[in-house]
């Protein structure tokens, strides 16, 4: 997972895309909660950056979403 993707390069990906890159951030988000949870997390600030691109992607599916209803 690359940590600098921006919203730029969200709003290339399809709807089905964006809801995969979702799933697959909070799979993330969980995984290094465990970690945490075990103490073997080094990289705290992954949090951060992780819960950033879910908010970013999921306002990106909703405007897409709104987008699509109101162009039909």
């Amino acid at each position: 997972m690359k940590n600098s993707e921006s919203i730029k390069e969200f709003k290339k990906l399809n709807s089905s895309q964006i809801t995969e890159k979702i799933d697959q951030l909070r799979k993330d988000l969980f995984d290094l909660r465990f970690k945490q949870a075990t103490r073997q997390l080094n990289e705290t600030h992954q949090f951060k950056i992780i819960k950033k691109q879910v908010a970013q992607l999921l306002t990106l599916s909703k405007s897409q979403s709104t987008y699509q209803k109101t162009a039909d």
